[in-house]
């Protein structure tokens, strides 16, 4: 286990908090700063385990394991060569009686964890055999489940019957209540120069990681920077005119903070600040999506820094450019060592 003083040193420690696509976007961008043999950054991504659908779900219920699919993903960002091995633990078996569907990381890493008995064991090993440059945990070991509370007390049941639906949702909660966290995932954010938020489903991928037992209480002692990425576009029913600050509002209110206090939980909003095309523009607003609204006079009052850049990537999809977002929280990284060291000097004995 390091010392407070090794945590000084070194490559800077970034925690990435999340799910879903946005997740494994930020990974994979940070990913060459970890190449050895003088890594400049090293990277811990705490991954949410609500997923109920597709594959995942159906592992979760036949075979009783978490779901693997967004842990699948970030072993896969972080993972040396996307080559051979990286495909084969994304491929999805297209025909076969029960395994139509199935992916074959999601299959591998459920017959780890009938190997060892754990799963988070099962994570490290998968890990080992893609030679990922970081690591990856679960948000909890515990079989958690996703509740929205919709407009109306409306309750829906279920990360995929939650995403499904196209009503406003005012909660989230995860059953059971304050599910306990991997201490490794406490130690990590301890030491952590930057921790991140985002991008990501704003209630099915972020909020869920700060409902579980001591991480919104740990991110707001830490001593590093605190940033939340905001989406680009806005989901139908879930986020539907929801604005950058509203999102901020959402994540802070679910860590049991006002919007005022804000300040305590985040230092930094990462907002795209560039044109979106208008072809893809177009084809979102056909979906009912449209592009997240910054509005910097409010993220201001609530004492956040924004950090505005061209962020999104060039395609068909309005996406995050990873090596984009990457440059940008390796900067807030080496802001956040800098304040690190700052305040154990400060507490340091004379």
């Amino acid at each position: 286990m390091s010392t407070a003083g090794d945590s000084l040193r070194g490559p800077l420690r970034i925690v990435a908090i999340g799910g879903g696509t946005g997740l494994s976007t930020i990974l994979r961008g940070l990913k060459p700063y970890t190449a050895p043999p003088n890594p400049r950054i090293s990277i811990t991504a705490i991954v949410t385990v609500t997923d109920d659908g597709g594959s995942s779900g159906r592992l979760r219920r036949e075979m009783a394991v978490l779901p693997p699919g967004d842990i699948r993903n970030c072993l896969v960002a972080l993972s040396e060569d996307e080559a051979l091995l990286s495909r084969m633990f994304q491929y999805r078996f297209s025909s076969g009686r029960g395994l139509k569907g199935h992916n074959f990381g999601n299959l591998f890493l459920t017959v780890l964890t009938e190997l060892t008995g754990d799963f988070a064991h099962a994570v490290r090993l998968a890990s080992e055999v893609l030679a990922s440059r970081g690591d990856v945990i679960p948000s909890t070991a515990e079989n958690v489940v996703l509740e929205a509370q919709l407009t109306g007390n409306k309750l829906v049941k279920g990360e995929s019957n939650i995403s499904k639906s196209r009503e406003r949702i005012e909660w989230i909660h995860i059953l059971p209540r304050s599910p306990q966290p991997f201490a490794e995932s406490i130690e990590a954010i301890r030491s952590a120069d930057l921790i991140t938020l985002g991008p990501g489903s704003l209630y099915t991928s972020v909020i869920p990681n700060l409902l579980v037992r001591g991480i919104p209480r740990e991110i707001m002692r830490s001593p590093g920077i605190r940033t939340y990425v905001s989406n680009l576009m806005g989901q139908p029913g879930e986020t539907t005119g929801l604005t950058a600050s509203g999102h901020v509002e959402a994540v802070v209110r679910h860590a049991g903070l006002s919007a005022a206090k804000a300040a305590k939980l985040l230092d930094f909003v990462v907002v795209n600040t560039a044109p979106l095309a208008e072809r893809a523009l177009k084809r979102y607003a056909a979906q009912r999506s449209k592009p997240v609204e910054v509005d910097e006079d409010r993220l201001a009052q609530m004492k956040l820094r924004v950090i505005g850049e061209t962020l999104f990537e060039a395609g068909s999809k309005i996406r995050h450019d990873p090596a984009r977002t990457a440059g940008v929280l390796l900067r807030l990284a080496r802001l956040g060592r800098r304040r690190r060291q700052i305040a154990a000097s400060a507490s340091a004995p004379e």
